[in-house]
């Protein structure tokens, strides 16, 4: 028999997909064409993930941001993406429910996985997200949120926090919540570019 890889998507995947994102049947179908060009085995691999991300940010340094964001996807910490985990993160990142969304934000800044944030990981992932934003748009931050440094000590005023003090998940979903501008500081807007590069390349 055939390579199965070379194949379609298997239904199981195609109908859990459907029934956990936005994307219908034909746009899975197309993504994992892609998906499979630009990753024949598979899977793709933290260098692979960063390279792609890489190619969004022709301008920047996205490094940083690309590997923790694929921290927070490599849900079974085997240092590759398949299909579904890769779907998965880009629908969380793009357009998944508000509290899948923060789910995946609480992950993606507890950089050690301890269940908790400190404002070190916040810091660590506010510089990342720093390096990714062109030096241009840097110039037109207000004053409290032009460094790193200012917008991690923003956000960790906005939760009412000592230095030295943790914020859990639950505490963070709802600090999210109550707070939009919160949010804001904490993201970077990316997933719409990469969606339209993603449009690009099925054209």
């Amino acid at each position: 028999m055939g390579n199965s890889k070379s194949g379609a998507l298997s239904k199981e995947i195609l109908e859990e997909l459907k029934l956990n994102t936005k994307y219908s049947e034909s746009e899975l179908v197309t993504w994992y064409q892609t998906f499979l060009k630009e990753c024949p085995s598979g899977r793709i691999t933290k260098e692979q993930f960063e390279g792609i991300y890489a190619s969004f940010f022709p301008d920047a340094d996205s490094t940083d941001y690309a590997r923790h964001v694929f921290r927070s996807f490599d849900t079974n910490a085997d240092g590759t993406l398949d299909f579904k985990e890769y779907i998965v993160a880009l629908h969380l990142t793009s357009s998944g429910k508000t509290t899948r969304k923060l789910e995946w934000a609480f992950s993606l800044y507890d950089v050690d996985g301890n269940g908790t944030i400190s404002k070190n990981e916040i810091q660590d992932i506010v510089t990342a997200i720093f390096n990714m934003t062109p030096s241009e748009d840097q110039k037109h931050l207000p004053d409290d949120e032009s460094t790193p440094e200012k917008r991690t000590n923003k956000i960790w005023n906005y939760f009412g926090k000592d230095e030295s003090d943790k914020i859990k998940e639950g505490e963070f979903i709802q600090g999210v919540m109550d707070n939009v501008d919160i949010l804001r500081l904490m993201q970077y807007d990316e997933p719409q570019k990469i969606q339209d590069k993603l449009k690009e390349k099925k054209q």
